[in-house]
């Protein structure tokens, strides 16, 4: 069975792009450099397809009431047409896929979840929609998803007439049509930076990204995509957040709210101790990549590398570690191994880029 192709899969043939396999589809790595697009990102706009991203909706009077239940942040009590960030739990805590759910009204849900976890997640959900007054369709083949990210962002979308001159905050998500083509559009993304995420149909995408790029937006794939994420510390399924441990270990403690009635994984969670923390660490030569052992100043493996890469914003390596929580140095010294040779680190409380999303 071959690799499943966006929508976009031509246009991005015609760039040039270097395209390789993820979570089942040819996607593209990078057009040009992987630094000239995370700059672009930070300094201007750029354009990605993350067409390969699962879409659920949950439609009914009891939408958000099931969105609720199946994930550890608040749900219910999220204002109207706002998008809520949070991992999808068992009853054991762990996780099983990190998310968006969009409240597009009433009675009408869409939850985002992470193309390689699509099966999982829709198997997993259905499971429990059973308990609620509301339907649960898997519409994943129906949508194109294009991220549009950068300072720069707003001027380009207002321009195209995909957002209005009306107040459209962070984290918030609108039902719009242009050119009598209906699409959602959300002021989130996996950047740091402003910008949108447009769920759309197919011809629609490939109109947008013809008319992006003639307003000069840079193309930019998976590998800029990735950099972006890691300068402002936001998790990857896989890496930082696995199906072994729960958000607790994992810097996602914001997201797990306890005051909540019911939620699955929460009977669990309210007793847990974590047995793990999430360490920011830079270094100023070598590059960390995943897998890489950390030390601290005693020699003694304490953990190891969850995402690493050399920063084009910073210009220096950069890693989240997932670091044994007894075991967690106070004086904040940790030591990388890169190929047998150690790299002292400078430990970061907070992100190593705080982004520019409004």
């Amino acid at each position: 069975m071959g690799l499943k192709k966006t929508s976009l899969y031509n246009e991005h043939i015609k760039l040039n792009a270097k395209m390789a396999p993820f979570a089942d589809y040819d996607m593209p790595l990078q057009y040009s450099s992987a630094k000239d697009e995370v700059l672009a990102v930070r300094e201007g706009v750029g354009i990605f397809d993350v067409s390969h991203m699962g879409e659920f909706f949950a439609e009914g009077p009891g939408a958000h009431d099931f969105v609720d239940f199946i994930m550890t942040n608040d749900f219910k009590n999220a204002g109207n047409n706002k998008a809520v960030y949070s991992p999808i739990c068992r009853e054991n805590g762990t996780i099983i896929d990190d998310h968006i759910s969009y409240k597009i009204n009433d009675q009408k849900v869409l939850i985002c979840v992470n193309a390689a976890n699509i099966e999982k997640d829709w198997n997993w959900l259905k499971s429990h929609v059973g308990k609620f007054n509301c339907t649960l369709t898997n519409k994943s083949n129906d949508y194109s998803l294009l991220a549009v990210q950068g300072p720069k962002s707003e001027n380009v979308l207002r321009k195209l007439r995909l957002i209005s001159a009306e107040d459209f905050p962070y984290y918030s998500v609108l039902e719009n049509t242009r050119d009598n083509e209906q699409y959602i559009i959300s002021r989130t993304g996996y950047t740091g930076e402003d910008g949108v995420e447009i769920f759309c149909s197919h011809d629609f995408a490939n109109k947008l990204w013809k008319e992006f790029l003639n307003e000069g937006v840079t193309p930019c794939g998976l590998v800029s995509r990735d950099i972006l994420r890691l300068e402002v510390c936001f998790p990857l399924y896989g890496n930082e957040l696995t199906d072994d441990i729960t958000p607790l270990d994992s810097a996602l403690k914001w997201t797990v709210k306890l005051k909540k009635d019911n939620f699955v994984g929460r009977n669990f969670l309210a007793e847990y101790s974590p047995k793990f923390r999430l360490a920011k660490l830079s270094i100023e030569k070598g590059i960390p990549r995943p897998g890489y052992p950390v030390l601290n100043k005693n020699n003694e493996v304490i953990g190891n590398v969850t995402s690493g890469t050399m920063s084009p914003t910073l210009n220096k390596g950069i890693a989240l570690a997932l670091i044994e929580k007894e075991k967690f140095p106070e004086n904040k010294e940790f030591v990388i191994n890169i190929r047998n040779k150690q790299f002292n680190c400078t430990y970061h409380a907070k992100h190593f880029y705080k982004g520019g999303h409004k």
